[in-house]
């Protein structure tokens, strides 16, 4: 399957979820947007990361990329490589001595380790045809009910 290039294009609290936020991912190549429902802690974790803000102690996604960075694993680049039942499943493609290692992960920690490692975002055409929305010239955000939570159940 091809993957499509995607960048972090927004990140505002969700109007269709109250306590949550939603992230917006936009084709790099055209004019489609992924809209994903994530939660407050993960929004945090985004937007600290994005603004090259310094915390006094690191975070949980600072700390998990310090883990990787001591063992020598590189974070290659993440997938969001699957839809099931209105959740997003993502996963970490790394590198480590030249073996490339895949880590499940939800959607929104996958996003929150992309920007600290500054790799790229990519997912599939299925999934943004399912999920995906295009905006026209009069629109500036993407309606509501197009976001789609990415929260695992438990």
């Amino acid at each position: 399957m091809r993957k499509i290039p995607l960048d972090i294009v927004a990140l505002s609290h969700s109007v269709s979820q109250s306590h949550n936020y939603a992230v917006v991912l936009g084709e790099q190549d055209g004019s489609r947007r992924l809209p994903i429902v994530i939660g407050a802690f993960e929004a945090q974790a985004i937007a600290v990361a994005m603004e090259r803000m310094t915390p006094n102690r690191p975070l949980t996604h600072d700390l998990f990329k310090n883990a990787l960075d001591t063992f020598g694993v590189d974070l290659k680049e993440v997938i969001i490589n699957d839809l099931l039942d209105g959740i997003f499943y993502a996963k970490l493609v790394c590198l480590r001595k030249g073996e490339i290692i895949e880590i499940d992960s939800r959607t929104s920690d996958a996003l929150a380790m992309a920007v600290r490692f500054n790799c790229p975002v990519y997912t599939y055409e299925f999934i943004l045809e399912t999920a995906g929305v295009i905006l026209d010239d009069s629109q500036e955000e993407v309606p509501s009910e197009k976001i789609i939570g990415c929260i695992r159940p438990t």
